[in-house]
């Protein structure tokens, strides 16, 4: 089992810093490249460059909840709410 994760590419989990605006400001967000995969991904889906979802996304957020803690944790998170619905529910088979 562990071959699934421990043998992925470098790569996938190499950091890539970008520099982008978020509302108007200049920042730097740092993700694994897996990660920035997938949010360009949703960027494409929803007709955006991945500095307009992100910076989109943003000011939702602090609409939503008048902050935006730990932003990068919650790109990561999106990804994983991507991944989950884009995924076929997989049945349980309760064991009798």
């Amino acid at each position: 089992m562990c071959q699934i994760f421990a043998g992925q590419d470098p790569a996938d989990y190499e950091p890539e810093t970008r520099r982008m605006r978020l509302n108007g400001l200049s920042t730097s967000i740092r993700l694994e490249r897996a990660f920035w995969q997938i949010v360009d991904e949703i960027a494409a889906s929803e007709g955006l460059s991945t500095p307009g979802f992100v910076s989109r996304l943003h000011s939702e957020v602090l609409e939503l909840r008048g902050e935006a803690r730990n932003f990068t944790s919650l790109l990561r998170c999106a990804c994983l709410v991507r991944v989950r619905h884009t995924l076929a529910p997989v049945e349980v088979i309760a064991a009798e």
